[in-house]
């Protein structure tokens, strides 16, 4: 871990995406296609157990791994490469039989993506429990609005919260629907599914059942589902960049309207009591809203497959993806840092 992904990083949605990650998703991919082209009559069962046993226990040559993807472009030919070394010599050509490296790796990437949705939702959630704990104890408390950075009529902590909340709830739900729509990719070199020998749709059906995906047609070159996730990544990390911006403001010396349990410290100003975590916040939803320009650029795909914005996507999207993490996993530090001023001097009161 470096020292700024301490800062900005999150452990879990990186280990999610990490390489040995995205290797046991393509395990899985190929076992699994293996399995349903046995269950459509395309390969036979002592086949697809031959590919199954060659499976497990798979120690991969990472090396020989990276000089495959350094020659290719992708990790799959050298993958395939080195599994085939252990499928039993007569059943060696049913691994992999019908596909290409694209059904794989976009497979895979739908395989931890669900993952990553898993970790988002339980923040999510716990974030929701929160502010809605807050709500309860401190919603009756008087509030100074302020439009365009001005001091501008009297309201309450609740409509405050209000303003935090309802996105999240959205987002909560958005996230739902997503998880539910992660498709398996199958196409075959093309797309079109015509290496499967008219039994394309029917394998698909079951790879996905098996994957616990949903099915789709084939989706290789057309990246707007991939995009609509980047966009609600973008969307949860700037929901957090708005409460973060709210609460640098609130904790402003000359505003004071709340105070922050641990926050960040000084160097040379020991009075100071820095919103690490919500000017962080504020960060990542500005990166992330950058990143989603550069995703929609991987959205142009020449022809049946574009390497170009293949790569450009394997490079945007796993960043977009730890960013929000970050912002939940900073988000829920925050919450449990923050207290209202009116509060706190009531109870100095008593």
């Amino acid at each position: 871990m470096t020292l700024l992904a301490a800062l900005t990083g999150d452990a879990d949605v990186e280990a999610l995406l990490s390489d040995s990650a995205q290797l046991q998703a393509m395990l899985r991919f190929e076992e699994a296609l293996a399995a349903s082209e046995a269950a459509a009559g395309m390969i036979s069962e002592p086949a697809a157990s031959a590919v199954r046993v060659a499976i497990e226990g798979f120690v991969p040559d990472w090396q020989e791994l990276k000089s495959g993807m350094a020659r290719d472009g992708v990790v799959v030919p050298a993958l395939i490469k080195q599994l085939r070394q252990r499928v039993e010599p007569e059943h060696a050509n049913a691994l992999h039989m019908g596909a290409t490296s694209q059904d794989v790796i976009d497979t895979a990437l739908m395989l931890q993506l669900s993952e990553v949705l898993a970790v988002l939702d339980a923040r999510l959630v716990n974030l929701l429990d929160k502010l809605g704990r807050m709500a309860s104890a401190d919603a009756d408390l008087p509030l100074m609005a302020h439009t365009r950075m001005q001091a501008a009529l009297p309201t309450t902590v609740g409509e405050k919260l209000r303003t935090w909340r309802k996105p999240l709830v959205r987002h909560l739900d958005a996230v739902s629907v997503c998880r539910r729509q992660l498709a398996v990719q199958l196409g075959g070199p093309v797309g079109d599914r015509l290496s499967f020998d008219g039994k394309g749709d029917e394998i698909a059906r079951d790879l996905a059942g098996r994957l616990g995906l949903a099915a789709a047609a084939p989706w290789q070159s057309m990246r707007d589902p991939v995009v609509s996730f980047g966009s609600l990544l973008a969307l949860i990390s700037g929901s957090m960049g708005k409460l973060g911006a709210d609460v640098t403001m609130l904790a402003q010396t000359e505003i004071g309207s709340v105070r922050l349990e641990g926050a960040g410290g000084s160097s040379s100003m020991p009075h100071k009591a820095n919103p690490v975590s919500a000017e962080v916040l504020v960060s990542l939803a500005r990166f992330n809203a950058g990143l989603m320009g550069t995703l929609h650029q991987a959205m142009v795909h020449e022809n049946e497959r574009s390497g170009a914005a293949w790569t450009l996507e394997w490079m945007v999207l796993p960043q977009m993806c730890i960013a929000t993490g970050a912002s939940l996993r900073l988000g829920n530090t925050l919450l449990e840092q923050l207290r209202f001023t009116e509060r706190l001097e009531r109870k100095e009161k008593e």
